[in-house]
């Protein structure tokens, strides 16, 4: 019986495993990937977390990790299959093993959403990619695009700007969502193309990725772009298809829950991208596993 069971360990399990343990609670970190650190890992520079301007994705990942290590936070790969809660005692069911536990963190994570057009599974690995900072070096002085409007469709158009040829940013709108500060830096470069109010119908080549077709939404107009890689940067999608049948849901998946992270059912909380919240950052990930936590030790009092 462990205290507290955290699945994930992107910066909202992290932060949440670091103040479980500094409350004195048994903790036990569940996370399916390799890895820790979540989406983060695969940025190349975060610039907008207080302290740590500047830091490298993976390297900000890798501390997380390492502080929860320190305060001897306990971790387990394997993948969740379901939470039963019947009762005080929580079950959290993995492929290889049952772990119990007093409270459940949700902190499992978003992943990256899909444009769903033929060719976008064909090449996966050989032109398509969700992340820039992985693949965007195998593709320098090659002409790519970007799908997307928000600050990540930006930041990774402007870093692929420093290598590659050309780089055409595909946007269905015609303003883009980012930050301002990010879209002046964009609209400096002089190897950026935005293609504006147009949607990519589908991404076409033989073994490799040679070209996106794209339809223009308002004329119907389509046109094909000679392009070597596909970034497709256009959200997220909560990974919580194993506690749907558990805890409330949003329209999209999002398990709802307030500034609290408490769910509908008593010792199940969440944390990070996967809540119901306005803005999905590193820095409220962390504040969730804060919140979580605090709501936790609450929890354990009443109880």
């Amino acid at each position: 019986m462990t205290d507290v069971i955290i699945i994930g360990s992107g910066p909202a399990g992290l932060t949440a495993a670091i103040y479980a343990r500094r409350a004195g609670f048994s903790t036990l970190v569940l996370e399916k990937a390799p890895m820790s650190g979540g989406q983060i890992i695969n940025t190349g520079e975060v610039d907008n977390y207080p302290g740590l301007q500047g830091i490298n994705g993976f390297e900000m990942g890798m501390k997380f990790r390492e502080h929860a290590q320190s305060m001897e936070a306990a971790f387990v790969e394997g993948a969740v299959l379901e939470i039963r809660a019947d009762g005080d005692t929580k079950e959290v069911v993995t492929v290889e093993k049952t772990y119990q536990a007093r409270a459940v963190i949700i902190a499992a994570g978003a992943a990256y959403t899909r444009l769903g057009v033929p060719g976008e599974e064909q090449f996966k690995g050989r032109g398509v990619s969700h992340c820039a900072t992985c693949d965007g070096a195998f593709f320098r002085g090659k002409a790519t695009a970007v799908v997307g409007g928000g600050d990540v469709a930006v930041e990774d158009a402007i870093y692929l700007a420093r290598f590659c040829s050309k780089v055409y940013v595909i946007h269905r709108r015609d303003r883009l969502r980012a930050a301002e500060m990010l879209q002046q830096r964009l609209f400096s470069l002089p190897n950026v193309e935005m293609v504006w109010d147009s949607t990519v119908e589908r991404i076409e080549g033989l073994e490799q990725v040679d070209g996106i077709r794209v339809r223009s939404r308002k004329t119907g107009d389509e046109k094909t772009i000679a392009v070597s890689g596909v970034f497709i940067a256009i959200g997220l999608s909560p990974l919580s298809e194993a506690f749907a049948s558990l805890v409330e849901t949003d329209e999209k998946g999002y398990i709802v829950a307030g500034e609290d992270c408490r769910t509908n059912v008593p010792g199940i909380f969440v944390a990070g991208d996967i809540r119901t919240k306005k803005l999905r950052q590193v820095v409220t990930a962390a504040a969730d596993g804060a919140n979580a936590v605090a709501s936790v030790e609450e929890y354990f009092l009443s109880s």
